[in-house]
């Protein structure tokens, strides 16, 4: 299986990728005495360059490209020296950098509110290094849309004046997300959202998950690939969003509203806390061991070691925040999805549904009101995810959007 079979639907940005890999390949298996100058010349000529910037909306499957690209300049498989491609998806180059445990390919992902000065500077200091396996030295960061404005300017200068073998591959949703200066200097691959019959075959193919739930999944999503998977392996998940999709049939009246606010704001921090707990525990107990305190989180802590312990709680405390804020705002498209599905059926649209198993809901509520009202709901439910963007209390913002429904 090659290294492109996972990036669903993206036939376009897989030939670029797979042609740049070639040329790439083709520069570090040149001869030693041709290396020195081929290796800063080279880089950025064909259809190789040092840096990349992935962009698609949420679900395109941005990083999964931008993985599967490091793994075919790292591929070693031995079909290459017969005109085999980059990316067979067996070569140890390949498996690891698919599983993250490559020595030169460095995958970069956050669970915070935003990257730091701090967490960029090492990176940049990575990348300054040579090859260990003299191919390639690529960094993977698949949340450039949360670097800090200092950050970005600290990523600026590795990106203009890049090592010879250093290629970076950054992600983030759209251009706007970020600095002029960077993408101005990076290769632009736009992804596009996957079909859904797309996603229900990979789904199904990779994940072994049965064909209809599958197919069902991947409709509800509208081919996000994540949210598609979470859905269907994982039962809390599908009951959470059922109950979503229930709020536009409980905004009756101004009680209603308000109790629906809250219940959407309590299912995000629930969500947050199913995280914490699979994570925090086991981050805590493995920092103690490493200061030495004693097993049982009731031991007293090394002298000298309380700042280490309170630095992990400060960013577990804002992995929560980022996790509700994230949970939350998936809440809030789901409801968009669900109105999107009554304004198909007010305007008689053959638009597949999306929501099929909420049909009498839909009916119901498509009934009740005509499209203009609806765009004004789906307006409402826009204005309250970027009052979210905008640090607005969540329960104010909420609030005011439940409001809005029930006004239309």
């Amino acid at each position: 299986m090659a290294v492109w079979d996972d990036v669903v639907g993206q036939d376009r940005v897989t030939e670029q990728l797979s042609a740049a890999a070639r040329d790439a390949d083709a520069l570090v298996t040149v001869t030693a005495a041709e290396s020195a100058a081929s290796d800063a010349a080279a880089v950025g000529g064909g259809s190789m360059t040092h840096a990349w910037l992935f962009t698609g909306p949420p679900g395109s499957g941005r990083a999964d490209a931008a993985r599967a690209f490091a793994a075919a300049l790292q591929c070693v498989s031995p079909d290459k020296a017969v005109g085999g491609a980059p990316g067979c998806g067996f070569c140890d180059g390949c498996h690891t950098s698919l599983v993250g445990t490559h020595a030169d390919v460095e995958i970069v992902r956050t669970d915070q509110l935003s990257i730091g000065v701090k967490e960029t500077r090492e990176l940049v200091r990575r990348a300054q290094l040579s090859p260990a396996g003299g191919r390639w030295q690529v960094i993977v960061l698949e949340d450039a849309d949360r670097l800090t404005e200092g950050a970005g300017n600290v990523l600026l200068k590795a990106v203009e004046e890049p090592a010879p073998r250093t290629v970076w591959l950054l992600c983030a949703p759209s251009l706007e997300d970020v600095l002029p200066t960077i993408r101005s200097r990076c290769r632009l691959l736009t992804l596009r959202t996957p079909p859904v019959a797309a996603v229900a075959e990979v789904l199904a193919r990779r994940d072994g998950i049965e064909s209809e739930l599958a197919a069902r999944m991947a409709r509800a999503t509208q081919g996000h690939i994540g949210r598609a998977r979470r859905l269907a392996t994982d039962e809390r998940a599908r009951a959470r969003r059922a109950a979503v999709l229930k709020l536009p049939l409980r905004v009756d009246d101004v009680g209603g509203c308000l109790k629906a606010a809250q219940e959407l704001i309590d299912a995000a921090a629930e969500d947050a806390k199913q995280v914490a707990e699979e994570v925090d525990a086991k981050e805590t107990e493995e920092l103690r061991a490493a200061l030495g305190a004693a097993a049982g989180t009731g031991s007293r802590l090394p002298r000298g070691t309380a700042g280490a312990m309170k630095e992990l709680l400060d960013r577990q405390k804002r992995r929560s925040t980022r996790t509700q804020r994230d949970s939350l705002d998936l809440a809030l498209v789901d409801l968009t999805g669900f109105y999107r599905d009554v304004l198909a059926m007010q305007l008689h649209s053959r638009v597949e549904i999306a929501n099929a198993d909420m049909q009498d809901a839909l009916e119901r509520v498509a009934s009740a009101s005509g499209p203009e009202r609806t765009l004004r709901r789906i307006e409402a439910i826009i204005d309250c995810r970027r009052a979210l963007d905008r640090n607005v209390a969540p329960l104010l913002a909420v609030e005011a959007m439940t409001m809005a429904l029930r006004a239309g």
